[in-house]
């Protein structure tokens, strides 16, 4: 028989020398298949859903839930019925590093991204994978150009939208909500992991109205009421498609911003509580309304969400496990050598090392103003937590090597700059909270930079160099700006002076290669830039600047090696691969034409604007069918359009098509002083009209 009622009470009528071996029966009776017939294992429960909302520079306390002086009721009320973590910490003050943290579970030191504009590598795990692998479907909708997929963090999504309209460098939370509610109504496959990217409040801050006028004196503020408001329209979509199963809602900032707090307005050159401490909310099945003051980095969203995927209780942040939160800012380092900084925190006491160490109790002292340094010991934890962090990371300029012009361009749209120069802690090298009052004139003068508006920087990083005189990226900068407005003998000086602050630079050698470039003096650019190039062989400058001098000295064949080497680092080099199927025509090699030419026309099919070349191309090849329909594709309005009539007649009398002598009729008609000759003399018209 069971184990049931009756036979619990019969047990306290026994001996205790009989009661094992009845045990032992009744619990072989249960191996050996004493249940209902076919009942078999218990079903294993349904895996959840999983949004993760991530909001790009919010800080912490401008939200509700936090603060009584401002209003986000959508996630407030989110907030009210999950997990509030008080004391939740970005990795890094920017936006690529800190995702890439929060999809890998690794600190920056480890995944190797200090800063926006770097690639993550192809053989690093990241969160969506690994969810697909567990039969997830996976979708991602980002807001901001750092994370648009040429940077990496597409691997695992079956749909990734980062789609901006006109060539814009982000798109406001409203399109972005109305993308992935779209997406959610499709029924995608279950379970299912939504990732959504709002990058609002980044500055420029420009919230649509009512939130403009709402918030007439706080722009940023009227930038995440917005958000709010859309963040709202986005979990009801979430909740109303898993309304039947078991889902889980994660938001997350991945930093905040400075809003002029220590010194920073905006963000990525300091550790201060206003950029790197951030919103954390947890809520959905079994999760408890709650607060946890424990710190925690943002970084472990990668371990609570899988946890979920396999079904653990309490993985990730939920676990309760305390350890040392770490974190970076490296920009300053990377891009001007200054002193790199380190952060960690562990309870109430948060330690930033940057050439001298800080200590603030954030709890008692929210606004860092009082230094502690002198007062309290770090625990042995943090110390070596903080030991083990790398001080100086291993350089990642050799990957900012493929970052195009256009690329640059929106990155610096938003704020982003690269200097290309080499990281290295200089000599005495400033701390990046004593330089505070030149972070204006280095983003100002940079953004002009990148817009090509070189004489309004040169005053502006003229004033840099007189407060940080040893700056290499400054230094070369107003040697470009002073080379491309043709003033040789200044940018000679700044070249000089860069030279002495780093003898051994290679973007010293680029970019006075380039200086010769601009002038035509191919003799000294084309050896700098091989010097380059032995060096950062992926530095696509060097590598176009090498394929344009060469085609010029008629060196076809190097220029063509050259200009492959830009095809393979660009994710959709329409135009490179046009050029190639020119100078393979000029090289007289129709196959590797046609396929450069075909590449161009599948990338972008609606906007492909050689149909004549590669019409020659198809028919040089007695490709004929072919021939006729890249021929046919060329516009009355195109200036080429007399010789794609002729190459037409051309096919047609080939082929002996039907209308093949109205064809050529039509080309001669149309003809202008190359094609009426060509016309004229072409054996194969003979019996047209006119001949």
């Amino acid at each position: 028989m069971l184990y049931t009622e009756v036979s619990r009470r019969a047990l306290f009528l026994m001996k205790p020398d009989q009661i094992v071996p009845l045990l032992f029966v009744a619990l072989g009776l249960v191996a050996c298949g004493g249940v209902e017939p076919g009942s078999g294992p218990p079903a294993q429960p349904p895996r959840p859903s999983i949004l993760l909302v991530t909001l790009d520079t919010t800080r912490a306390d401008r939200l509700g839930f936090e603060s009584n002086q401002f209003e986000t009721p959508h996630l407030d009320t989110l907030a009210a019925r999950g997990l509030i973590f008080t004391q939740a910490y970005a990795t890094a003050p920017m936006t690529l590093p800190a995702h890439t943290s929060m999809l890998t579970g690794l600190y920056p030191a480890k995944h190797g991204i200090h800063e926006n504009g770097r690639f993550v590598s192809e053989e690093q795990s990241l969160l969506a994978g690994e969810l697909r692998e567990r039969g997830y479907g996976t979708a991602a909708f980002v807001s901001g150009y750092p994370l648009s997929r040429q940077f990496g963090l597409a691997r695992g999504f079956d749909h990734f939208d980062d789609a901006f309209a006109d060539g814009q460098a982000e798109r406001d939370a409203g399109s972005t909500t109305d993308r992935a509610l779209a997406y959610l109504q499709q029924g995608s496959r279950d379970p299912l992991f939504l990732w959504v990217h709002f990058f609002d409040p980044h500055e420029p801050y420009a919230p649509p109205e009512p939130f403009r006028s709402r918030y007439p004196n706080d722009l940023y503020q009227g930038e995440i009421a917005f958000m709010d408001q859309e963040l709202g329209r986005l979990v009801a979509g979430f909740e109303a498609r898993t309304e039947n199963g078991p889902s889980m809602i994660v938001v997350v900032a991945d930093h905040g911003e400075g809003l002029g707090e220590h010194g920073e307005a905006l963000h990525g050159n300091l550790l201060y509580q206003g950029v790197m401490r951030v919103p954390l909310v947890v809520a959905g099945s079994g999760i408890s309304a709650g607060r946890r003051t424990v710190p925690v980095s943002a970084r472990r969203a990668y371990d609570t969400i899988l946890g979920w995927a396999d079904g653990q209780e309490s993985p990730g942040w939920l676990s309760g496990t305390e350890e040392p939160v770490l974190g970076e800012a490296m920009k300053p380092y990377l891009q001007y050598g200054w002193q790199p900084q380190t952060m960690g925190v562990s309870g109430s006491l948060k330690v930033i090392r940057s050439g001298e160490t800080e200590i603030y109790d954030v709890e008692t002292d929210p606004a860092e103003s009082h230094d502690l340094a002198a007062e309290v010991e770090i625990d042995r934890p943090l110390a070596l937590a903080l030991r083990d962090y790398p001080r100086e990371p291993v350089s990642t300029r050799t990957e900012s090597e493929t970052l195009d012009e256009e690329t640059l361009r929106k990155l610096a749209s938003l704020g982003y700059f690269d200097s290309g120069t080499e990281p290295g802690v200089r000599e005495n090298a400033p701390n990046p909270k004593d330089m505070t009052h030149i972070f204006r004139d280095l983003d100002l003068g940079s953004a002009l930079f990148v817009r090509g508006e070189y004489a309004a920087t040169i005053p502006i990083f003229s004033r840099v160099l007189e407060v940080d005189p040893e700056n290499l990226a400054v230094s070369l900068r107003l040697a470009v700006a002073h080379s491309v407005l043709g003033r040789e003998r200044e940018a000679q000086v700044f070249f000089e002076r860069a030279r002495k602050i780093h003898p051994g630079s290679i973007d010293l050698r680029h970019y006075q290669a380039m200086h010769y470039f601009r002038a035509g003096r191919w003799d000294r650019a084309a050896p700098l830039f091989e010097s380059v190039l032995a060096e950062a062989p992926r530095r696509l400058p060097a590598l176009e600047a090498m394929a344009q001098i060469r085609q010029r000295e008629r060196r076809l064949a190097e220029a063509r090696r050259y200009l492959e080497r830009v095809i393979a680092l660009k994710p959709a080099p329409v135009k490179e691969l046009t050029r190639l199927g020119e100078l393979s025509m000029a090289l007289e090699d129709t196959p590797a034409a046609i396929r450069a030419f075909e590449r161009a026309r599948d990338i972008e099919p609606q906007d492909f604007t050689h149909s004549l070349e590669l019409g020659v191309c198809y028919l040089a090849s007695r490709r004929l069918e072919e021939a006729a329909s890249a021929l046919d594709q060329v516009s009355p309005s195109h200036p080429v359009y007399p010789m794609a009539l002729f190459k037409r007649a051309q096919v047609a009398a080939l082929r002996r098509e039907p209308d093949w002598r109205e064809r050529v009729r039509q080309a001669r008609e149309h003809a202008d002083a190359t094609t009426r000759e060509l016309i004229a003399r072409e054996n194969l018209f003979q019996g047209s009209p006119g001949r």
